[in-house]
């Protein structure tokens, strides 16, 4: 309510500098043209410096506030989180700067140098030193952050560790949810293939029923478990239109895109309950979300995502029901029905 009032407050407050601006143009016109093009100017220069100095009041103010929320970003739960965000301090102390020089000068400008018969104009055709200065300097700055961040690129997308175990996931996209397959105990996801799809048979992604190591492969149904400290490989793709696999607090997004498979890897380092713990939130969960707007039921993208212990993991994983398994035992059971059937037939 008090936004609602302050936003209010602000406009009226508009509203009336720009119905004095108008009487006074009118009052101008019954003294004489120039006067009221004088008083004009005079007006509109001063509400560009007010725009200055009240703008820049309010983003610095509204940064400062609203920090917690955006500006600084949280304590990234994933080893490669704090390397972007890094990044991301490093480029905001690169434009803060350049930002604020130019709204000044923009601003201040538009204010020093209205119209004014009593100056004279100078004419400043060029200055190379000048030139050279404002494309060296941004140019200079450009290469740093450019390295800094295929660098950090290089280093998250690049190969995981020989020397660390590596659990394998596959996030699967379509309108309006996530399929996330494990590979299980063995550690490898078993090999799939667009021939093999079929849904009607309950083998929707395909999977190779000769490659053995889809036999232990499961979907996470509900909430998705991950094991602390942990490298996990995501391979993404789409079945349909554009998506984007998103952990916001692990710093982690990379789009699915329709044909072309996209892979990321990351750490957890944070468990839910140390985040929970961390941020005074009984009830907080990480999430899954997709960061790309793909139809009128975007918002059912969400998942919930739960970092655990080893041993936890490793118990969730042992109550989790094979696709292979669940397949078998449903092909066993309908082989028993038909030859219950060729029994009774036979008997009749």
């Amino acid at each position: 309510m008090y936004s609602l009032i302050g936003i209010l407050a602000v406009a009226l407050l508009i509203l009336i500098l720009f119905q004095l601006a108008k009487a006074g143009e009118y009052l101008g016109l019954l003294k004489g043209e120039k006067e009221a093009n004088d008083r004009n100017n005079q007006v509109q220069a001063t509400l560009f410096l007010g725009t200055l100095v009240f703008g820049m009041i309010g983003i610095f103010w509204s940064a400062w506030y609203y920090s917690d929320a955006f500006l600084f970003l949280r304590t990234p739960a994933s080893e490669h989180g704090g390397a972007v965000k890094n990044m991301y301090f490093w480029t905001l102390g690169a434009i803060l700067p350049i930002f604020v020089l130019t709204h000044a000068l923009l601003f201040g400008f538009a204010y020093i140098y209205k119209k004014d018969d009593s100056k004279l104009s100078f004419y400043y055709p060029e200055n190379n030193k000048l030139e050279l200065i404002w494309m060296a300097v941004p140019a200079v700055v450009m290469v740093f952050l450019v390295l800094e961040g295929m660098r950090n690129w290089l280093k998250i997308m690049g190969p995981v560790p020989e020397d660390r175990t590596v659990l394998v996931i596959e996030a699967t996209a379509q309108q309006f949810k996530w399929d996330l397959r494990f590979s299980g105990l063995d550690g490898k996801l078993g090999g799939k293939s667009v021939q093999l799809m079929d849904p009607e048979n309950g083998n929707p992604w395909g999977q190779d029923w000769d490659d053995k190591a889809n036999y232990d492969d499961f979907f996470a149904k509900d909430s998705i478990v991950l094991p602390v400290n942990v490298p996990v490989l995501v391979k993404i793709n789409s079945l349909d239109v554009l998506h984007s696999f998103y952990l916001p607090d692990f710093q982690v997004k990379m789009d699915a895109v329709p044909g072309i498979p996209t892979q990321f890897w990351f750490t957890p380092i944070k468990t839910t309950e140390q985040r929970r713990v961390e941020l005074n939130q009984p009830d907080y969960n990480y999430e899954l979300a997709c960061a790309e707007l793909c139809g009128k039921a975007h918002f059912n993208m969400r998942r919930e995502l739960f970092i655990v212990e080893q041993d936890q993991y490793e118990d969730w994983v042992k109550r989790q029901e094979p696709l292979y398994k669940t397949l078998k035992a449903s092909a066993s059971l309908e082989e028993e029905v038909e030859e219950s059937d060729e029994t009774i037939a036979a008997e009749y």
